[in-house]
């Protein structure tokens, strides 16, 4: 169950509540589900009971209750409990060790459609260095939908940026009569050549801002800092091959399951209230949901006590949650990138995940420290580590970007 489902599983639940004559509100049109905060358990949270109890004219924690049963009943969740003044805290049935088995069974074509939709389109676009990029990376992101495509530039690609760029198209020339499969792409032109930012950053110049916006050609993408998203992006995929190269070395491989911690930990984190406050990279994707915390750690000698092990698995648990929405949101950003003809945003999308992931191998031990032996909890971090260098480099691949095993 995807975030998006289980938001709408929510907002079932209320109307079923409303339909039963429990409640008396105007179901709402979202509800908001988000990693849990601190005291909060299970997979997923929402404050639907809070936003509610005020129009129902009940304290927010009876609403809670009287959501609850709604919500169980529903396939996909193992389990609801209500925490603080009534935050509804949903576990799933396996969601996260299934999504993490499916991302690495699929590989590449995770969030690719199996079915045949049965639509056709032509793609047409002026001789122009963007709209080439951008409807080469857009027929490819409609392929993945198992949608028919089919490209058209108005002139020959010119050889100066289509082949430092990798660029090709179906045919060439004006079409004939306009027909209701044509699609027009006109993004905003490039100011200037991108080619000599070479071939990744110069698609990514072009790629990353809205058709409607004007790519900034500079330097800027070929920085390593945590301010460039290309980086960030491309890092957090060296990063995740390095650890399964190191985990090779250490003689384990990875087996989706819990991440968290079985027994006393060996470091002890301190955790912060600002979602955004992480010393090395920061997260755009921890900003969008409410309740989200990051975690710092910090190594320590001394054994960790029972405060600090429940204080670490809930850390874990956060940021590994945040990592498993963001990887779950691919599908959908990858049909909405068709739906919309906007390759942005699946470059988007990948800038979310990397930041998620950057963020969770922040918090989390990942691989055995010391003398530690491997445990399930490492194997199956390891394994959200791999799905999560699985998802960055399919995305890279339909961008046309090399996704580095080193950087």
């Amino acid at each position: 169950m995807t975030p998006a489902e289980l938001s709408l599983a929510v907002l079932r639940a209320v109307h079923r509540a409303v339909d039963a004559g429990e409640l008396s509100v105007a179901v709402p049109a979202r509800a908001v589900v988000a990693p849990p905060g601190p005291g909060g358990c299970g997979d997923y949270a929402t404050n639907v009971a809070l936003q509610l109890a005020r129009p129902a004219g009940r304290p927010s924690r009876q609403v809670a209750e009287i959501l609850r049963p709604h919500l169980t009943d529903v396939d996909g969740i193992a389990g609801v409990e209500i925490s603080g003044p009534g935050f509804l805290n949903i576990t799933l049935d396996g969601g996260a060790e299934a999504l993490v088995r499916d991302i690495l069974r699929r590989g590449g074509r995770y969030g690719y459609v199996d079915e045949p939709s049965g639509r056709i389109q032509q793609l047409h676009y002026p001789c122009e260095v963007r709209a080439a990029v951008s409807g080469q990376v857009l027929a490819g992101i409609l392929r993945s939908q198992r949608i028919l495509v089919r490209t058209s530039c108005e002139t020959e690609l010119d050889p100066a940026w289509a082949e430092p760029l990798g660029v090709t198209v179906d045919a060439h020339g004006r079409p004939g009569a306009p027909d209701p499969l044509d699609v027009n792409l006109r993004p905003v032109p490039a100011p200037e050549d991108p080619t000599p930012l070479g071939r990744d950053a110069a698609r990514w110049a072009l790629l990353h801002p809205a058709p409607h916006h004007r790519p900034r050609i500079t330097a800027e993408h070929l920085v390593q800092r945590e301010s460039n998203p290309l980086f960030r992006v491309r890092y957090a995929h060296a990063r995740t091959q390095a650890l399964s190269r190191n985990a090779a070395d250490l003689g384990f491989g990875s087996a989706p399951g819990d991440v968290r911690p079985q027994g006393p930990s060996r470091f002890r984190p301190t955790v912060t209230g600002n979602p955004t406050s992480t010393s090395t990279l920061t997260s755009t994707y921890a900003s969008t949901v409410p309740s989200t915390y990051t975690a710092t750690v910090t190594k320590t000698a001394a054994p960790a006590t029972a405060t600090a092990a429940t204080a670490t698995a809930t850390a874990v648990k956060a940021d590994s949650t945040s990592l498993l929405t963001a990887l779950a949101d691919y599908p959908p950003a990858l049909a909405t990138a068709a739906n919309h003809h906007s390759p942005d945003r699946l470059a988007r999308q990948l800038v979310l995940v990397a930041d998620a992931f950057l963020r969770y191998q922040e918090a989390t031990r990942i691989l055995p420290f010391g003398d530690e032996k491997p445990s399930a909890a490492h194997r199956a971090r390891l394994a959200l580590a791999e799905a999560a260098g699985t998802v960055l480099a399919g995305g890279l691949s339909l961008l046309g970007i090399d996704a580095p095993e080193h950087l």
